[in-house]
């Protein structure tokens, strides 16, 4: 009696290939992402950075509403959450994951950004 044995005739299982498919879409995600992580960074700072100082601008100098300052159009994109600190008088911007940026509110100066972090 003879049984049939596949595993010498060079057949693949479709499970192979699914699998094989999936590590390849993972590995080119993987240097996608650190081939642009730091353009992203960096364009998360910026947003960051900009949403703080106009969002710490409505906030104390024109006495809106945080949350009237973020549904501004142009305050805040749709990735940037603004926060603040009204006893310290800041308004802060994140990015999730990549950026956090915060504003200073002083009658002497204004909004000030904290310094970057390099």
């Amino acid at each position: 009696m003879a049984t049939a044995n596949t595993a010498g005739t060079g057949q693949r299982q479709p499970a192979r290939w699914g699998r094989n498919l999936v590590l390849l879409a993972v590995i080119v995600s993987v240097v996608a992402l650190a081939w642009f992580w730091t353009r992203m960074r960096e364009s998360a700072l910026a947003s960051a950075s900009y949403a703080a100082q106009t969002g710490c601008l409505c906030r104390f100098a024109a006495g809106r509403d945080i949350d009237a300052c973020a549904a501004d159009p142009g305050v805040a994109r749709d990735y940037v959450s603004l926060g603040e600190d009204a006893a310290a008088g800041t308004v802060t911007a994140t990015v999730p994951l990549l950026a956090r940026q915060s504003a200073q509110w002083t009658p002497a100066k204004g909004c000030v950004l904290e310094p970057w972090a390099d």
